[in-house]
Formats: C-alpha cells, structure tokens, sequence
C-alpha cells in the first residue's frame, strides 16, 4: 500500500504533501524489524526511545518514520512528524492488514476484557459460547493464542500492536468471525488497541495490583477506563455492578451498558435486583462445580427490559469468582444477540481452564492439589474462600510474588493467605532480578505472630512443592499459587522451563509409590 494511501487512511493527515510516497510493507516500532519498505514508528518505550533508532530502521530498509520530534532527513525515506505517536503503530497496522474494513463491516466482532482478574477464564468461557454458537472463535491471551487456524503460546497478556494486528488478521484470514481477548492495563496505557474497534468491552474487577508501573490506583483505573471510552455507539460495554469503580469505568461511554451481578437473598447488589440486567442466583457451590440460575433482563434491541427468561446453568468451575466470570461472559454474548439456550449449553461445556484451580492428577494420594493463577491479594482472596469450604480437614497454601512488581502487595497477600490456610509454605515465584529471599522478606510481616508459627520458607520453588505435598494427609486440599498455567520460571532475565502442574503430578507419583 502506498504511504499517503496509508496515513489518509488511518487518519493521521487528511492528505500527504510529502515528495516520497514509497510503497509500505509492514508496520514495525522495534528497529531490528525493519525490513525492506517498513514503517517505522518511533515510540518512547518505558526502557527506551525509538528516535535513537531511527537511523538503524532506515538502514534495515524502512520507507518511512513517524516520530515526535525532529528526525535526520534520509533521501527516499518519508517522515511525518505528530505530537503524539501513541496509538499510531495499531491503526497503521489495521489498515495495511486489512482489518479496518473487517471490523468496520462487522466481519470480525472483537470482545475485549479487561480487569485485575479474571480475564482468562472469562475468554475460555466466551469462546465456549461463541462456537456453540457457530462462530469461528480466536483467542488472545495469558494462557496461549488461539488464531483458528494454529495455537501459539502466549508472550504477553496483550501483544504488542503491530503484532496484534497481523494474528487478528490471521485469524481472520483463516475464518474467524469473532474474536476474544485479554486487554492489559499496560496495553491500553501504551495504546497497543488502538485501531481495534471493539463490539463488546468486558469490566470484571479492578483490585490492587501493577502499581509499580501505574503507581496509583487512579491511575490504573484510568488506563483500564480507555478500553470504555474507545467504544462507538454500537457496541455494548458489559460491567460487573458489584465493583465500585464499575461506574467511573463507564462514565461518558458512548456504548449501551449492560450491569451484571450476583443475586443475595431477595435482593441483588445494592438492593436493587430489578436493576441488573444480567444476574445469578446461586443454589450450591460444590467441589464438583457450582450450580445457578442465570436470569436476563436484556432485551434484544439492547436495552434493559422487565421480562425476565432464565436458565439453569451447571459449571464445572469451582468458586464464587467463577460464577461471575460465567456472569460476564453470559452479558457479553447476549450482547451480541446470542440466545440463552446457546449460552447455557457454552458455559457447561468448560470443565477447566488451564491453570485455573487446575486438579493434579497423581497416584496413590488421598490428598486434592490444585494449581492456581492467583498472584494478587483480591484472587487468593477469591480462590482461598472458595477452596475452603471444600477442605474436609485442612488447606495448605503455597505461594510467593513475582520479583520487579508491585511490592505493596506482598505482605496483603500472606495476610489473605493467613486467613484461609493451616499450613503455608512461602516460596520464589518468579523472582526476575530480584533475590527470592529478599522478596520473601517482604512477604513475611503480612504474617501475625500465630500465623507465623503455621509457615514454612523454602526459597526453592520445586522443594517447595514437594514440602507442601509431603505435609498433605488424607482430605487435604494443597494449593499452589501464583503461576498456574505458565510453564517457565523468570530468573534473572532469563525464562527456565518450570511447570507447577508437571512437577507435582511427578512429587505425587513418588509419594504415592513411597506411601508417604
């Protein structure tokens, strides 16, 4: 595609009175991408500035430079000079990939999610529904992408913008007519969607988490708010009514809103159960999964309506938490018109979700262990409570926090830890440059001086697992938290492979043949 072609499309000049107009290949902001008749995008990164590597793209083989500042003329490179490179990178990429005009036409319908947790079940579960519906489904997210036609594993919860878009238009190319994805804080901050319209915008919870990078929690809100204020008037903005930052989330959204919440009693949220447009009540929370009525007031011209249709909805997740991501994926669907039947027969089709409160199998123990994600306060809180009760005799915890991230977090995770199990084991999770001990130490105040009698701290994240294990009699439940599906630890700058799943099936095993 032709330069002037391209930034007329995408909206950044109204029309190109440059001299160059060379023909644009791919859009790229990390210089040692470039290729021949590249775009190249000097973005300020958070480690670095892409005006120092402008020289470098052009010598790669780029034809052209969007930058903030002044940049070195180059002969035969074109370079347009904004006040804001933010965001550009995605809309450059939508356009030259043909996605613009997918989503505009509404041939591809994009759900995005976003929220402190929750999010990758929320996408397997949207997934779910939309194929029984018919739909040719991707996925974008922590645990892996799925592109239709190939699964690739996930580098980031949200990808980089170029690289978005050209697995979007993948997928699309491949027969998808739906997507849904993961979108991070730090994606929306950095504009990394920009260029995604999005039919339907997902809010599950906003708890503490990534203040290293936002460094408020207003700050952090407003980034997840960019998600809402980019919806057209077309789309529909789906919102958990039970987090109080649901509503700032949604201020001036242009979309229809759609409030979601869970039923106590006569009364929902706030008392107001006529209010909510998508609800659940709740008949039983069981190891075997959880049980509700799920009751829709959302009429199909989008909209809130006084009639009521229910189902009965039988999930094989486990917990609280899950029935409001079941919640939010069941409003997502309605609003995109799917009935509640094809919903219903979505939802009870997930029986896990990787990582996600995942059982080990292993042999000759009379003992549960369970592989969790949770790594924030808020999700051990929404794991823990509802492993709890599911504990005939005692719960056994072991988790640690992740090196170079919000450290407030530390000790209001062994503080929720605390309240839930009997025994803890404190470990490395993955530490990056941090040294596990010193994490470890800001971890430990969290604990009371009872508490602390209840802790063991093994640094080493597989011994660890094992002393948890060893520790587990008949009709415990063990929990090991923090890394779920991943199957890496972060060491230092590098990734080693490490898999909470592999390695207690294979401390089960042993165990079970040693009879201890």
């Amino acid at each position: 595609m032709k330069w002037s072609q391209l930034v007329t499309r995408a909206g950044l000049v109204t029309r190109w009175d440059g001299s160059v107009d060379p023909e644009i290949t791919s859009v790229v902001e990390d210089s040692r991408q470039a290729g021949l008749g590249s775009c190249f995008v000097a973005v300020r990164g958070t480690r670095a500035d892409g005006h120092g590597f402008v020289e470098a793209a052009c010598q790669a083989g780029a034809a052209a430079v969007v930058c903030e500042r002044p940049v070195k003329a180059i002969p035969g490179v074109a370079v347009l000079q904004l006040a804001s490179a933010r965001g550009v990178v995605g809309r450059l990429a939508a356009v030259l990939y043909g996605l613009d005009e997918r989503l505009r036409s509404g041939r591809l319908n994009v759900v995005g999610v976003t929220g402190t947790n929750g999010k990758s079940t929320f996408c397997y579960l949207m997934q779910a529904i939309l194929r029984q519906a018919g739909y040719p489904t991707a996925m974008l997210g922590t645990v892996q992408y799925d592109l239709v036609s190939r699964t690739i594993e996930s580098g980031w919860t949200t990808p980089p913008a170029a690289t978005l878009m050209g697995y979007l238009a993948e997928a699309a190319e491949a027969g998808a007519t739906h997507a849904v994805m993961e979108v991070s804080s730090h994606a929306l901050d950095q504009g990394r969607c920009d260029g995604v319209r999005f039919a339907v915008g997902v809010f599950s919870n906003l708890t503490g988490d990534h203040l290293d990078y936002h460094e408020t929690m207003e700050s952090y809100l407003r980034a997840k708010k960019r998600l809402f204020d980019g919806l057209d008037a077309n789309a529909v903005a789906v919102v958990n009514a039970e987090d109080p930052a649901g509503r700032r989330i949604v201020a001036d959204c242009q979309a229809s809103v759609l409030w979601y919440g869970i039923a106590s009693g006569d009364d929902a949220v706030g008392g107001r159960s006529a209010e909510l447009d998508v609800e659940a009540r709740i008949e039983r929370i069981a190891a075997t999964g959880s049980r509700f009525e799920l009751t829709s007031r959302w009429a199909v011209g989008r909209g809130h309506s006084a009639s009521p249709v229910s189902r009965w909805i039988d999930s094989a997740l486990v917990g609280r938490h899950n029935v409001q991501n079941c919640l939010a994926a069941a409003s997502a669907a309605l609003g995109l018109g799917i009935g509640l039947d094809t919903i219903a027969a979505g939802l009870d089709s997930v029986r896990c979700v990787p990582g996600r409160l995942q059982r080990v199998e292993g042999t000759g123990r009379a003992c549960t262990v369970l592989v969790d994600y949770a790594h924030t306060d808020d999700a051990l809180e929404n794991v823990l409570s509802a492993v709890r009760p599911l504990a005939t005799r005692r719960l056994i915890v072991m988790f640690g926090c992740g090196g170079d991230r919000d450290k407030s977090k530390r000790p209001r995770m062994a503080a929720v830890v605390a309240k839930y199990a009997d025994r803890i084991v404190v470990t490395s999770d993955n530490p990056r440059t941090e040294e596990p001990e010193a994490i470890i130490a800001d971890i430990l105040p969290g604990f009371d001086a009872a508490a602390m009698r209840r802790v063991t701290v093994e640094s080493d994240r597989r011994a660890a697992i094992g002393q948890a294990i060893a520790m587990a009699e008949a009709d415990d439940v063990v929990v090991l938290a923090g890394k779920g599906h991943e199957t890496y630890q972060e060491i230092g700058r590098q990734r080693v492979p490490f898999d909470d799943v592999v390695v207690a099936g294979e401390r089960l095993k042993v165990t079970g043949e040693r009879g201890g």
